[in-house]
Formats: C-alpha cells, structure tokens, sequence
C-alpha cells in the first residue's frame, strides 16, 4: 500500500528525492514519516509530516539538509536530501500512522512500505 522509489546511488554532496505513493488506501489523514535502517543498525527515525497542518519533524543529523513534503491529491509524499553525506547510507523506508501526537517512534506506525536503497559513496 506504501511504495517507495527514488534510491539509488550518489557521491556525497549529492541529492535525491524519495517518493513514496499509497494506494488502496486514502492516507490524506495519516501522519506519514520517513525512517531509514543501515545494516546492523535500528531502524531510526528522519523525518515526519503531519496529516492537518503539514507540521514537519526532522532528525537532528538531518536538519538543514532534507525536506518533507506531501501531496495529498497525488497520494505522495516527497523527501527531498540535500548535501548527501555517506553516513546517509541506508535503506528508506515510508510509513504511515493514524495521528497520535508522536512522530518518531517507529513502533507507532501502522503501515510500512518495503524500502528502496540510498547508497551515498565518499
């Protein structure tokens, strides 16, 4: 129901923009996050935007550096990465929640795309 794309590899400095689409659901009023999991490491938390007011969330290590967006009539929501440095490597995943007030806490989201694949090289 949650479709990641944009991943791919890029030298530091770089940019790339994730997508992320929903189907067979309406997600307009889900809080959606971006989280992103290296291997051997937890899975940890990026960024979030909020379903009414489009509030945005970011991890420190990524502030100043990647945007949240979402388009409600395209389904979509956007994390556009700036600056790309190698610790950024991961794989991304999307994710939706039902509004609770928390936005960082993985365990609070219900639905979970499968991932794509940022690889940044130094």
């Amino acid at each position: 129901q949650l479709v990641e794309s944009g991943g791919g590899l890029v030298q530091a400095g770089g940019s790339l923009r994730l997508s992320c689409e929903g189907s067979g659901r309406d997600f307009s009023g889900y809080d959606m996050g971006w989280f992103r999991q290296d291997s051997g490491k937890e899975r940890e938390f990026v960024a979030a935007i909020s379903w009414k007011w489009t509030n945005t969330y970011y991890a420190d290590s990524v502030k100043g550096r990647f945007t949240i967006s979402r388009d409600n009539n395209k389904r979509t929501v956007y994390l556009q990465m700036n600056n790309l440095k190698p610790e950024d490597t991961a794989v991304y995943y999307c994710a939706a929640q039902w509004p609770t007030g928390e936005f960082t806490r993985a365990a609070g989201y219900t639905f979970w795309g499968q991932g794509t694949q940022v690889t940044v090289s130094s």
